[in-house]
């Protein structure tokens, strides 16, 4: 029998956490655990505010892709983060290539903001912006095309 006082911090905790960005159910189950509720607490915790709606891992999952995307990360990047997170499978995937998210204009911008327009000078400008590209997340593919100005 799980103790109603510490039920009650346990979620008061979890609902502050969540009042400030959107968490992951592992996010908000490590903090909790880190605060010392014991893992039956959290468990209920947890089903709790799924059932009232207020903790959601798709909702998460839609809120980083769009934070991270407007950041100037790519697609692999986000994906990797999410992992991390303890969120991955295939409705990652589906989303991160549904999203509408056009990866290429995305990939440009983000070589733009961080070198400027045109395109690299010399074949050692040319390596650095693409480890840069590829450190951000882009695919090959996209990095390729933020170099291409036929676009526009």
């Amino acid at each position: 029998m799980t103790d109603p006082y510490s039920l009650t911090q346990a979620r008061c905790n979890a609902v502050e956490y969540l009042t400030r960005r959107e968490h992951a159910s592992e996010e908000i189950r490590n903090k909790l655990k880190r605060k010392g509720f014991e893992p039956s607490v959290i468990d209920c915790v947890l089903i709790q505010l799924r059932e009232d709606k207020l903790l959601s891992d798709e909702r998460f999952v839609e809120s980083f892709v769009r934070t991270q995307t407007n950041k100037g990360y790519g697609p692999l990047r986000i994906q990797q983060e999410l992992q991390k997170r303890c969120l991955g499978g295939e409705w990652i995937k589906d989303l991160l290539d549904i999203n509408h998210v056009d990866w290429m204009t995305h990939a440009r911008i983000a070589r733009e903001k961080h070198f400027g327009y045109g395109v690299p000078q010399n074949q050692r400008e040319f390596a650095k912006q693409v480890r840069f590209l590829q450190n951000r997340g882009f695919t090959q593919t996209q990095i390729q095309s933020s170099f291409s100005y036929e676009d526009d």
